[in-house]
C-alpha cells in the first residue's frame, strides 16, 4: 500500500462538527476498501488567501493515509462530487509524518505564551496607590 498525505478545505458555511463528520467519513471510505487513517488534523476555520467559491474561509483537514491507489482515486471521486468540499490535495509520501503538524505545534505554542489568568490570584486594590495625604 502506498502512503499519501492528504488536506482537504470545506466550506465555511458547515459547522465544526460537521467538518469532523466529512473526516470521520472519508476515514471509514478508505478503511472499508482496505487501507488505515494514521493521524487525522482538524486545524480549524482558517482564512483562504483568495476567494474560492465566493468563500473566504474554510475548514481545514489533515489526513495521513496508508492506503491502495484505488481506494484514494474513490475518495477523491467523493469528495469532487460532495458541494461542502472546496479543494483538496493528495500526497504521495515516502513516509508518514505522525508528529503533530506546524500548523497545530504553533497553535498550542502559542496558547502556552499567552498569560493566564488565575481566578484565585489576588486582585490588586487600586485605591492602594493613592497615598493618604492625596485623599
Amino acid at each position: 500500500m502506498a502512503l499519501y498525505e492528504h488536506v482537504l478545505i470545506a466550506r465555511q458555511d458547515i459547522s465544526a462538527q460537521q467538518a469532523e463528520q466529512l473526516n470521520e467519513d472519508l476515514k471509514a471510505l478508505i478503511e472499508g476498501q482496505g487501507g488505515h487513517i494514521a493521524k487525522i488534523e482538524y486545524w480549524g476555520l482558517r482564512n483562504l488567501s483568495y476567494r474560492v467559491k465566493k468563500n473566504r474561509k474554510g475548514h481545514y483537514s489533515l489526513l495521513a493515509i496508508d492506503a491502495p491507489v484505488a481506494s484514494v482515486k474513490e475518495m477523491e471521486r467523493q469528495l469532487s462530487l460532495n458541494e461542502d468540499v472546496l479543494r483538496y490535495m493528495t500526497i504521495r509520501v515516502d513516509e508518514l509524518d505522525l508528529e503533530l503538524s506546524p500548523v497545530l505545534a504553533r497553535r498550542d505554542r502559542e496558547r502556552s505564551d499567552r498569560p493566564r489568568f488565575d481566578d484565585d490570584a489576588p486582585v490588586a486594590d487600586v485605591d492602594a496607590d493613592v497615598d493618604a495625604d492625596e485623599v
